[in-house]
């Protein structure tokens, strides 16, 4: 199952290159943010893969909860005037490089055990 994420991933990087789509520089914070979310979450879904406990469906509702509550979380930061987005930036950054250092981890121990 590790191929959903990575297959949305892909998908979602070739829709943004191809479709010319431009974003209004007022949204930008809550795009940011939700893409921040959304690689948590593709980064999550790999991690889980490899630990061989996906379940497609925490993945499928991790991923649009997740980058709304975000989204979300950035307008109410707008509207009271607070940078509550960096609350969501800093929790999805740690969970992000903590995602990517433990598939580092994972695939370096699977390389030495096909080794041995």
């Amino acid at each position: 199952m590790i191929w959903i994420p990575i297959v949305g991933l892909a998908l979602g990087v070739f829709i943004g290159l191809v479709i010319n789509f431009s974003i209004p520089i007022q949204y930008s914070s809550y795009l940011s943010i939700a893409i921040l979310a959304a690689l948590d979450t593709v980064f999550g879904g790999i991690r889980a893969s490899l630990e061989r406990h996906f379940d497609s469906k925490v993945f499928i509702s991790g991923f649009f909860f997740n980058t709304l509550l975000a989204a979300l979380l950035a307008f109410i930061g707008v509207k009271l005037g607070v940078d509550l987005y960096l609350a969501a930036v800093f929790a999805f950054g740690v969970r992000l490089f903590q995602n990517i250092a433990t598939i580092r981890r994972l695939l370096m121990n699977r390389r030495q055990n096909s080794v041995k």
